[in-house]
């Protein structure tokens, strides 16, 4: 494009684009920041910047790298072809996507397409309130969420999302979602006891006695959890979370919308600890971004649920989703999926996660403000502290200085954002599934430089 016509582009983006997650009033005086390329790790912005993500697209979503032309191309042929139709009909990609993803995760068999990771949790939340409606006279329609947790954007995903600036000034929320306590055990009083992880499953426990097992159908929980500061379960939490769910007819429920699809080195981030979830949703790095998708996945035994009396119209799943029509979605979906396969990608996160865990923890020996790095593969956490010994938290505004430092030195690095008042101060990362070490030392690099500017 001509300098004329760039210009054009930024003018008509202040004068009409309204941006995700963003205050407007500094673009009243400045411009923003508008990506116009992408290949492997690096973007490019509309004056021709060039920047390292290590952010996936912002929000961990493109893992496979950008300007991947198989799944352009893969996208392009399908809906050449046959674009879209509404999904109670099937079509060939969608079939063949479903088959290839139930490969991945023994113990599921049914795979329902939609086009976000809000959407596709919707969908579990409908599958249990529609259960209890038809076995339980709607008792059992309580969905148990964890604190610090984040499931989507609408009113009831944020009404079973832990994160009270997500939700403020959106409700009143929809009715039926209970909090549990959170599993962080660097915030937890009993955080260094060896049985910590047990005792926060317990305290799950705790809340289904006491809003009574009859009227709780499920738990919803992330593997790790994401947004809310880069949490991972302590050892024993998702076995002792398991035999608690069977033990009181819960079903589990983990949403895989930002671990899934290699992010923390297996296929899918609950995999990591032997669980066996009734529904798995996911969406982001399932076609890395290149078409909008998201799916629920579900056990055979709950779909069998919707069979039960064909004779009673209101008992199969009425439910559908527009864009879960669209053929490019799980075409994108395959040619991604190949790419992880052939490239040997999830062999590439583990190796290169614990090159980033190391090299972070060796950031944290330089940096006392860094007070504990925690991770599974390319998906990490650095959270800075005032004060080691207390772990009192950093404002938010530090978190957001040492980002700003970064991105002016070419680098794109995540934080906890418009999340948790008190606790915004965790440093993200999750670069792109085929990041390198250079690509890691640039990130690690930065980091550092930003630490020491903004702590001086």
């Amino acid at each position: 494009m001509k300098p004329n016509d760039l210009s054009e582009i930024v003018s008509s983006d202040k004068s009409h684009v309204w941006h995700h997650l963003s205050q407007h009033k500094p673009l009243q005086t400045s411009d923003p920041l508008v990506i116009v390329e992408g290949k492997g790790l690096r973007v490019t912005d509309i004056n021709g910047r060039e920047y390292l993500d290590a952010v996936s697209g912002g929000v961990w979503t493109v893992n496979v790298g950008y300007g991947r032309e198989s799944i352009a191309d893969a996208v392009r042929d399908q809906l050449v072809k046959m674009c879209y139709f509404a999904n109670s009909a099937g079509n060939i990609p969608g079939a063949q996507f479903a088959e290839k993803l139930i490969d991945k995760m023994p113990g599921l068999s049914r795979v329902y397409y939609s086009n976000s990771g809000s959407e596709a949790n919707e969908k579990g939340f409908k599958l249990v309130r529609q259960l209890a409606a038809m076995k339980n006279d709607g008792k059992k329609h309580k969905v148990l969420y964890r604190d610090r947790d984040y499931h989507g954007t609408t009113i009831t995903a944020l009404s079973a999302t832990g994160q009270d600036q997500r939700k403020d000034q959106y409700g009143p929320f929809t009715p039926g979602f209970v909090e549990v306590p959170h599993c962080l055990a660097y915030r937890a009083p009993n955080g260094d006891d060896p049985d910590y992880g047990v005792q926060a499953a317990k305290e799950i426990e705790k809340v289904i006695l006491r809003e009574g097992p009859d009227t709780v159908g499920s738990l919803c929980l992330e593997p790790i959890t994401a947004g809310g500061g880069v949490i991972l379960p302590p050892e024993g939490y998702f076995e002792t979370v398991q035999e608690i769910c069977q033990k009181y007819g819960v079903l589990l429920h983990i949403d895989e919308v930002v671990c899934g699809m290699g992010r923390t080195g297996k296929w899918f981030g609950y995999q990591h600890y032997g669980v066996k979830p009734d529904i798995v949703t996911m969406a982001k790095g399932v076609a890395s971004g290149y078409a909008a998708i998201s799916v629920t996945v579900t056990t055979e035994d709950l779909f069998n649920e919707f069979l039960a009396d064909p004779s009673d119209k209101m008992s199969y799943f009425r439910d559908i989703s527009t864009f879960g029509g669209v053929a490019g979605g799980p075409a994108a979906a395959l040619a991604n999926m190949k790419i992880i396969e052939e490239e040997n990608l999830l062999d590439n996160v583990n190796n290169m996660g614990e090159y980033l865990m190391d090299s972070l923890n060796e950031l944290m020996g330089k940096h006392e403000i860094i007070g504990q790095v925690r991770g599974k593969g390319l998906f990490v956490g650095a959270e800075l502290v005032k004060d080691r010994n207390t772990r009192e938290p950093v404002d938010e505004s530090v978190a957001a200085a040492v980002a700003a430092d970064c991105l002016k030195q070419g680098v794109m690095i995540g934080r906890t954002n418009r999340s948790l008042a008190e606790y915004n101060n965790t440093l993200c990362l999750s670069p792109a599934l085929i990041c390198t070490k250079d690509d890691i030392d640039e990130i690690v690099n930065s980091i550092d430089v930003a630490l020491g500017n903004v702590t001086q």
